[in-house]
């Protein structure tokens, strides 16, 4: 999807409307400044407005994602592109995610190591080395659910058994035995419970 080409076609649209980026967030129960980001192609709608949106522009969600108001001739192939071309950004979004993922997992653990070495090895009270100890603990406790979040959410879960491939839920993730990304969870497909791996398409 082209971004900049959406966002041109808001501005468009919204002026067509007679209505100034306040008076559309105001309706959109947003800021004026989300409307402006969509407007020069910073970010896109997101999807809990995007229906709201297409009706205060009178158009379809089909036109929005296009860019233009999409003919009839036109409207099956522009909506399969408009599907394939939100596959492709959600799996590049999902990347992204895993890799920020292992990075801020490195730091923290970085960050233990770094901790746990000067405990151990500084002269200082026993106190103050407990002390040390439990906060070097403390980002890696913050950061753990947001971790495991992106851990469940970003791609898909493979069943070898069955090949089905889903999205588990939270507990499912935090609780499984994993190796690396390879978790040890029960298919709500078929039912059985086998070592499962991250992949990040669905196809």
């Amino acid at each position: 999807m082209d971004q900049q080409k959406i966002g041109r076609f808001i501005a468009e649209r919204r002026k067509a409307k007679g209505l100034t980026q306040a008076a559309l967030s105001e309706k959109l129960g947003i800021t004026d400044r989300a409307v402006s980001k969509w407007e020069t192609g910073k970010s896109l709608p997101d999807a809990s407005v995007m229906m709201s949106l297409c009706f205060e522009l009178s158009i379809t969600v089909n036109d929005l994602l296009s860019g233009e108001v999409v003919s009839m001739n036109d409207y099956k192939d522009k909506y399969e592109q408009n599907l394939i071309d939100m596959k492709k950004q959600k799996e590049a979004a999902d990347k992204q995610l895993l890799r920020l993922e292992v990075i801020m997992g490195t730091l923290l653990v970085a960050v233990l190591v770094g901790v746990d070495m000067v405990a151990s090895f500084a002269p200082m009270e026993e106190w103050l080395r407990i002390v040390l100890l439990c906060v070097g603990f403390v980002p890696l406790l913050i950061a753990l659910p947001f971790l495991i979040k992106i851990e469940q959410t970003a791609g898909y879960y493979h069943c070898e058994e069955c090949g089905h491939k889903y999205v588990p839920d939270f507990k499912s993730v935090l609780w499984a035995p994993h190796m690396g990304r390879t978790r040890k969870m029960r298919c709500p497909n078929c039912g059985v419970k086998s070592w499962q791996k991250k992949v990040i398409s669905k196809d």
